[in-house]
């Protein structure tokens, strides 16, 4: 089928340039929804809650990211995207200054909630340029933009833990709100128009999101995936920081956030995955990435209290968990080109809702059996995402 409706939106070729300012905008603003996992042990001091409790604003963050996901980017098959993502750094950034203000434990996490909600600005802009790219070179284009929202998960907590070792843990939050502002200018100055689009009640659009998944058998199967992929990522980093600060280690801001920094092994498999699925060899890519992730695990568990089996272990966790959600959505945006926002949001809802969970499961399980419990709940999540692996063959033609 021909994709007509990138045909009808690149009035002139995707640009290396245009390519650059939507992954730099990806990754600045998904960072909001990681400038807090290695500071989560200074901010349970400061508020004076359980780790359990801090642990909840990562929950509260990544649900409210996957109610942005499921009501704010179907928008994007509605309203000109331009206009939509240039609203939502806005806001983002207004919640980000008021996050920087509050005292309260409770009026904080409440803010957490929203800021997560206001963070889904990538997600618009994600299927966006799926749908300014040729067809043939659309696998590799969301790698490189999915690369921007890699670097900026990896440099989030590393920026955010140094930062705060400097200046204080709200100091974070300040100067994202500034990037934030410029960067929505930028995208004003720099994304294309579309074409005026027909109208739909926001309603249908909404649930025409989620009757996508009760269609589309790939979508159903590859949100599984992405939904334990999160769930794994969620479970490793929301409980880091507490280990890490902790016997043997005792660490400090500055040196958990560079932790992050091994991740960076993603990005490479973010492009080896995108040249794969358009290849046709999405099948080995979800093995190779769903062995990976089980294996990590294994290794925290094994190398607990070992600087190099810690650090190992997430190189090889973000390496499949890049491979396998680059796999993905190469795949879900091939199904249906007209329906690519409404797509990427039930997708994405189904994935926050995973990380969600792990990030609660894994304060729950880590308040009462230690680093052991998260590894388990790691290695579990790892069965989940092989059987399924081995067991679903992904057709050549979705």
């Amino acid at each position: 089928m021909k994709d007509t409706l990138s045909t009808d939106l690149t009035a002139r070729p995707l640009s290396k340039t245009l390519i650059t300012v939507m992954a730099a905008a990806i990754g600045l603003i998904v960072a909001n929804l990681y400038y807090l996992q290695p500071l989560l042990h200074q901010v349970k001091g400061e508020f004076g809650v359980s780790p359990a409790s801090a642990s909840l604003l990562l929950t509260l963050t990544q649900f409210g990211y996957a109610a942005g996901l499921a009501l704010v980017v179907p928008l994007g098959d509605l309203i000109p995207r331009r206009r939509l993502v240039v609203a939502i750094f806005l806001v983002s950034a207004v919640l980000m200054v008021v996050g920087a203000l509050l005292t309260s434990f409770v009026a904080f996490a409440a803010i957490t909630l929203f800021i997560g909600l206001s963070s889904v600005g990538g997600q618009v802009i994600i299927p966006f340029a799926a749908d300014l790219a040729e067809p043939s070179q659309r696998g590799r284009v969301i790698a490189r933009v999915m690369s921007g929202l890699l670097l900026g998960i990896l440099l989030s907590r590393t920026v955010s833990g140094l930062v705060a070792q400097a200046a204080g843990w709200r100091t974070v939050y300040w100067g994202a709100a500034a990037l934030l502002a410029i960067m929505a200018y930028v995208l004003h100055r720099v994304l294309p128009e579309e074409p005026v689009r027909s109208h739909v009640p926001y309603a249908k659009l909404v649930a025409g999101s989620f009757s996508l998944l009760v269609t589309l058998k790939q979508l159903r199967r590859r949100a599984w995936f992405g939904a334990l992929i999160f769930a794994a990522f969620s479970a490793l980093w929301t409980t880091l920081s507490f280990h890490l600060s902790g016997a043997p280690f005792h660490y400090s801001n500055g040196v958990i956030g560079l932790f992050g920094l091994f991740g960076v092994a993603g990005v490479v498999a973010a492009n080896l995955a995108g040249h794969s699925a358009d290849r046709q060899r999405s099948h080995l890519a979800t093995i190779a990435a769903a062995g990976l992730i089980g294996t990590s695990f294994l290794i925290f568990y094994l190398g607990r209290h070992s600087f190099v089996a810690i650090a190992l272990g997430i190189i090889i966790l973000d390496t499949g968990m890049q491979g396998m959600q680059i796999t993905n959505q190469s795949i879900i945006y091939s199904l249906s080109p007209e329906s690519r926002s409404r797509i990427n949001s039930a997708y994405m809802f189904c994935c926050f809702i995973g990380a969600s969970l792990g990030s609660f499961a894994a304060g729950q399980l880590y308040a009462a059996y230690g680093w052991a419990g998260d590894c388990w709940l790691g290695g579990g999540i790892g069965l989940g995402l092989l059987v399924p692996a081995l067991i679903w063959r992904t057709p050549i033609t979705v």
